[in-house]
């Protein structure tokens, strides 16, 4: 039987800030702006965006 992961997991500030900016270069690979857009996905929403 597989762990699943814990659902309150998110990406840190760091990894999203790196991901942003692999994802708007141009010659970063379909590849890499996969996981990039996958570690945004999990990126916590900030507490400005919830009052909303």
């Amino acid at each position: 039987m597989a762990s699943q992961k814990p659902t309150n997991e998110h990406t840190s500030a760091r990894v999203a800030s790196t991901a942003a900016k692999l994802l708007s270069n141009p010659r970063t690979t379909a590849s890499v702006k996969s996981v990039a857009a996958s570690a945004l996905t999990q990126k916590a929403s900030s507490s400005k965006a919830k009052g909303k």
